[in-house]
């Protein structure tokens, strides 16, 4: 896990960013794990979107999205979900 300071710096970056992955009815699919594993990958930042059509648990959702990648969650705001690449401690 990222340190309450690098915690702040990557919540003021991710301000700049816009959603790169939309969730949508279907829910976090093995595609979505996929392509945001790349995005990870080569981002190190990313956004997502929950759309409102997405019925389950936003924050809940977050931790998902973060155990099927192998991220940390950096901040969850209304159905925005912001992850960054996990850091070694």
């Amino acid at each position: 896990m990222a340190s309450a300071r690098s915690l702040k710096e990557l919540r003021a970056e991710a301000q700049s960013i816009r959603p790169t992955i939309q969730v949508g009815k279907e829910g976090l699919t093995t595609e979505v794990a996929e392509e945001l594993r790349r995005q990870i990958k080569s981002k190190g930042l990313v956004k997502v979107r929950l759309n409102a059509s997405y019925i389950n648990d936003v924050a809940h959702a977050g931790s998902e999205l973060a155990e099927m990648s192998s991220s940390d969650v950096v901040d969850v705001r209304g159905r925005t979900v912001v992850l960054c690449r996990r850091r070694l401690p």
